[in-house]
């Protein structure tokens, strides 16, 4: 039996398993290399906040995740395919990892935010800076 999400660490091993993955994608991995420069030292550790505030309800994160993606966006088109893929990869890896009712929550949001960011970046005028992500 696989334990639950439950700490930081478990983030951080999700987090990177998830971008192993995604570094190797055919699909999305342009996104991470040709389109944006990810400086992955700095990007880690945000998503690392990122998700812990998703799934523990921390506060530990600072950003606009929704401005971010809509600028990319405008740098290479964000499409249906895309979203579903990066949530298939997310999904693959909690499952991959872990079980419990976290692990349930960090599915269904992965699932709300591409849902949410699809919506917003092709249905719906641009968001302000001071439009929150939740």
């Amino acid at each position: 039996m696989k334990k639950d999400i439950l700490q930081r660490s478990d983030v951080e091993l999700l987090v990177n398993s998830f971008y192993d993955k995604v570094k190797k994608d055919n699909l999305i991995s342009v996104f991470f290399t040709d389109v944006v420069d990810v400086q992955w030292e700095s990007h880690l550790p945000t998503m690392y906040n990122f998700w812990q505030n998703v799934i523990f309800q921390t506060g530990g994160y600072i950003g606009n995740p929704m401005i971010l993606h809509m600028n990319l966006d405008k740098m290479a088109p964000l499409n249906k395919e895309h979203f579903n893929r990066w949530t298939k990869l997310f999904t693959e890896t909690v499952d991959e990892l872990f079980e419990g009712d976290n692990a349930e929550l960090a599915k269904q949001r992965a699932l709300s935010i591409a849902t949410v960011m699809q919506v917003k970046i092709h249905h719906q005028p641009p968001v302000s800076k001071s439009d929150s992500f939740y």
